[in-house]
């Protein structure tokens, strides 16, 4: 292979180019342009159906030391439209790999570039904001690519849920039992672009689920009769969801416990009457401090995510700030005063980083044994 055929270009749309070498599939991708500063977890950022529409760059330098496995996946495939770093490894150094990182990128017809300054591209963007850009191997004028850059679609009013949520409604997991021994409850989980360990932890903390597509109205959930509903991470803009918006404000309205994370969370504050707005360059990787304002304890979270909610909507009294970002101040978490409804922007569930929300599954949980527990009083007393 000669020089120019190992070539790959990163060009943004503000005219900075990058060149590096290629790695994973040959060819051209464009898309947002954003940074991950967590220090593992590669195939977990790869295959979290939030990133699609966007091109990842890891801050680590080093990446793809221990390989790729199929256990280590937040759904079917690598969703990023493509993939940055500083160094590849070209070997697999973990008794877990099943595979190395750019063979496994070829084959899910991802373009990489790599052997480029990514903290000076990760300051770039710090600075002047998530840019459209292109990675390409075709050997075009980077001039060529920065037009390209500029005309790649934006991520303001793109619906990627609709991309990436499932085809039709299914069941998650049979036999799934609560830690006192009790019936599972029956939660119904808005598919906006759920990841793989959501559903593990909502199983693990006794819930029985039925994924929905994400143009599901609410009538047809609520028909299932859930005991609690669910709205998932995903990518995009929360304000081009109108179908979920609509949705989201009938069942806030059903008196059944309600839990949002990140896309569900933006979701949840619109239909609660708030706004959403673009974050400069997002917040996204395993060490960002969240403070908890019931407790006064910070949490240390993983985050996706390049909008959020405008703090304007707890100018009305029903709606609770419960969470704060430590870093710029934004808005991290909320509830409803009345009802059992409350969303976080970050990842509880982390995969990867660390596991410090993990409690807010079993505040789900209890919300919906605080409303069974009328109703079996009410049945022992019928009996």
């Amino acid at each position: 292979m000669s020089r120019d055929d190992a070539r790959a270009v990163l060009a943004l749309e503000d005219g900075i180019v990058f060149i590096g070498k290629r790695f994973g599939r040959i060819g051209e991708t464009s898309g947002e342009v954003v940074f991950n500063t967590a220090l593992c977890g590669y195939q977990e950022v790869l295959t979290d159906p939030s990133y699609r529409g966007q091109i990842v760059t890891m801050t680590y330098p080093h990446i793809g030391n221990y390989g790729v496995n199929r256990d280590d996946v937040e759904s079917s495939r690598p969703q990023v439209a493509g993939f940055v770093v500083r160094e590849i490894s070209t070997a697999a150094s973990s008794w877990r790999a099943a595979g190395e990182l750019n063979r496994y990128l070829d084959e899910a017809g991802i373009v990489g570039v790599s052997e480029i300054d990514t903290r000076m591209l990760t300051r770039h963007l710090r600075t002047h904001g998530a840019k459209r850009g292109v990675i390409s191997t075709s050997g075009d004028d980077p001039s060529a690519l920065v037009e390209r850059a500029r005309r790649a679609p934006s991520m303001i009013g793109a619906d990627l849920a609709r991309e990436v949520t499932c085809a039709a409604p299914h069941h998650y997991r049979d036999g799934v039992r609560t830690p006192d021994g009790s019936a599972p409850y029956r939660v119904v989980a808005y598919d906006f672009g759920m990841k793989e360990n959501i559903l593990r932890m909502l199983t693990l903390a006794g819930c029985d689920v039925t994924i929905l597509p994400a143009t599901t109205p609410a009538a047809e959930a609520l028909a299932l009769d859930p005991e609690g509903i669910f709205f998932s991470n995903g990518p995009g803009d929360p304000e081009a969801c109108a179908y979920a918006v609509a949705a989201g404000r009938e069942l806030i309205q059903s008196g059944r416990p309600l839990f949002g994370i990140c896309l569900g969370h933006q979701i949840l504050g619109l239909a609660c009457g708030g706004t959403t707005f673009k974050l400069k360059y997002g917040h996204r990787g395993g060490n960002h401090p969240v403070k908890n304002l019931a407790t006064g304890q910070v949490e240390i979270t993983a985050q996706n995510h390049g909008f959020a909610v405008d703090p304007a909507l707890f100018d009305r009294s029903e709606y609770v700030l419960t969470h704060l970002n430590l870093n710029d101040g934004t808005v991290e978490g909320f509830r409803h005063r009345d009802l059992p409804v409350f969303s976080v922007q970050y990842h509880p569930e982390a995969s990867p980083g660390p596991h410090d929300s993990h409690y807010l599954f079993r505040e789900f949980v209890a919300r919906m044994a605080e409303r069974r527990a009328p109703r079996d009083r009410a049945g022992s007393g019928r009996r």
